[in-house]
């Protein structure tokens, strides 16, 4: 736990080099306290129930455990814990799963040291922030939904797809229905998860359901 006023910060990245970067500037500021550094999502998750940071700063594409499921992980262990997703990549199918696990702020890693730290004060109070190209991928989501159904942006074959999911199949048994390749399969729940804006294959199912695109006779 840190100190009274002063930030504790978990840095999680699987280049040395980065977390050495940000920890060595970080270290020259009195408010801030760098607990530790993590080079794994798994490694982050059992940091974080030892040490109960103020914020994770955590990097998204990683071996192993994922940012998305780190966040989450994260988030059930510590909810005071703040996660501020410092990662290159702006695209649907990474920004939206993050900020549906958990996370506070998400920005790009081209972004200054001193507009970091900008961002690490505002999370301790739960202030979001957005780097520029992400809060435009929101914002459109948010009028897109305004004005149609998500699912209208599927093919057919995406569609096949979710349905099949929501009656509960593995890639497997999908790829065996639809006679295709189960690494096919796996590229179209990519692009369902990624044009739905959801986390996960539980999420699918629901949406599935909810929006009406199955229905209890079609799951007999």
């Amino acid at each position: 736990m840190a100190k009274s006023n002063v930030i504790s910060i978990l840095i999680v990245d699987d280049h040395e080099v980065v977390r050495n970067g940000i920890r060595s500037y970080l270290e020259t500021l009195k408010e801030f306290d760098v607990v530790g550094e993590a080079e794994s999502g798994e490694q982050a998750v059992k940091m974080v129930a030892e040490l109960i940071p103020d914020v994770v700063l955590l990097d998204l594409i990683m071996p192993g455990m994922d940012g998305v499921e780190t966040t989450r992980q994260i988030k059930k262990i510590s909810p005071r814990t703040q996660v501020v997703i410092l990662t290159s990549y702006h695209e649907d199918v990474h920004i939206f799963p993050a900020l549906k696990a958990g996370a506070t702020s998400y920005i790009l890693k081209d972004m200054k040291m001193e507009k970091l730290v900008e961002v690490l004060q505002r999370a301790v109070r739960h202030e979001v922030t957005l780097h520029p190209l992400v809060a435009e991928r929101v914002l459109q989501n948010l009028r897109g939904e305004s004005e149609e159904p998500l699912f209208t942006e599927l093919t057919e074959r995406e569609l096949d797809v979710l349905r099949l999911i929501a009656k509960g199949m593995t890639n497997s048994q999908i790829a065996e229905k639809l006679v295709i390749s189960e690494n096919t399969v796996k590229g179209h729940v990519s692009n369902i998860l990624s044009k739905l804006h959801l986390a996960d294959r539980t999420q699918v199912a629901v949406y599935a359901w909810q929006r009406g695109i199955v229905n209890r006779e079609q799951m007999k």
